[in-house]
């Protein structure tokens, strides 16, 4: 997606004091990476640690202390900035939280990822969610001009549509660059990351076709990934049914099966950097920062036709949005990227540029709603 979806503000005046934000929460890599690459700019206050309120977590986010009315009454914060984090929260807890911020006279900004929680079967709590925070924030963000629509149709509000920075880090990105022409001798790679069933994913669905059509392509392998708590006999999210069907297709050299922990960052960039298409199997969703990550890499994404995927960047999609789904469309858009390889990956100079106006966009949005 073009960086062009928002607007180039005036510069910053370079003299001003810089504000602080908390931002929940501060240590995920999306609003990690809304900061300047040179780290001037707004100051967003570290997470604090969920077992000792009064002392920074770094990384550690959850559950998010922010949150807590109670923290937002005495903390230090010109702005409160929501992203994430609020799922197991009661719609009355965050009617406090804004009443205490707002009683403080903190303006209240909310970016809105997610318009169907992907965590959720049942979409009323997030719906819920979403009734008490859209129309109580102060400014709205969201990531493409279709969730903005679908806000905008909803609420009667428009966010401003600010892309999603990089996930992965600038120079993993250019050794990606450097690396990727080397692999054309080697075999087609198509990746199918399960990780722990989502409720937002149904496997089964896609599955067949997708090892029929890379069965029928000559020098392609599927791989498919699972966490370990769905395919071990002693997982706690055991999932019999497509452990054995996976377990037989791999035993019959139809797919490569790995079942493993959850990733390191280091293992998940190598994983999908050696992927030259990475299938996402969702059956309803908003927005995705793997689809990202794999731009940063060079894997070209084949996701779903539900939600703003398609809006995001360049990708191939494919119809799957909740019960409607096209086997055909599947199988011809594995085929095009196979026979087309298409290059839909961000350059490093791309993902720097986005991320200096992305940056500047918070930082111009945070200054207004401090007048």
């Amino acid at each position: 997606m073009s960086i062009a979806h928002f607007p180039e503000r005036a510069a910053a005046a370079t003299q001003r004091p810089a504000l602080t934000v908390a931002s929940v929460p501060s240590g995920h890599v999306y609003v990690r990476h809304l900061a300047p690459l040179d780290g001037r700019g707004a100051v967003r206050l570290p997470d604090p640690d969920p077992s000792r309120p009064d002392r920074p977590a770094g990384a550690t986010w959850w559950p998010p202390v922010m949150l807590d009315p109670e923290w937002a009454r005495t903390a230090d914060f010109d702005v409160f900035h929501l992203h994430f984090g609020f799922d197991a929260v009661e719609p009355d807890q965050l009617r406090r939280l804004i009443r205490v911020v707002r009683g403080r006279g903190k303006p209240f900004v909310f970016t809105v990822h997610d318009l169907r929680n992907p965590h959720h079967t049942d979409r009323a709590l997030h719906d819920d969610h979403l009734d008490v925070l859209v129309p109580a924030a102060d400014a709205l963000v969201t990531l493409t001009p279709g969730a903005a629509d679908e806000i905008e149709s909803r609420w009667g509000r428009r966010p401003l549509v600010v892309p999603h920075p990089h996930v992965v880090d600038l120079p993993t990105i250019s050794r990606a660059l450097e690396v990727r022409p080397r692999w054309v001798h080697r075999p087609f790679r198509v990746g199918l990351h399960l990780k722990s069933l989502r409720a937002n994913m149904d496997p089964m669905r896609i599955l067949p076709t997708l090892v029929e059509t890379v069965a029928g392509l000559d020098d392609a392998v599927l791989q498919v990934n699972c966490h370990r708590d769905i395919l071990d006999t002693d997982g706690a999210r055991r999932d019999a049914e497509l452990s054995e069907w996976l377990r037989t297709e791999a035993a019959d050299g139809r797919l490569e099966l790995s079942v493993h922990d959850y990733f390191s960052d280091e293992d998940l960039w190598g994983y999908l950097a050696s992927l030259d298409l990475s299938v996402l199997p969702y059956t309803f969703g908003t927005h995705s920062g793997w689809l990202e990550a794999c731009r940063d890499l060079q894997t070209t994404v084949l996701a779903p036709s539900c939600g703003y995927y398609a809006d995001q960047g360049p990708i191939l999609s494919y119809t799957n949005d909740g019960d409607d789904f096209d086997a055909g469309s599947l199988r011809d858009a594995v085929t095009y990227a196979y026979t087309e390889r298409p290059r839909f990956g961000a350059t490093v100079d791309e993902r720097t540029e986005q991320r200096r106006r992305v940056a500047q966009a918070h930082e111009d949005l945070y200054r207004e709603v401090c007048r």
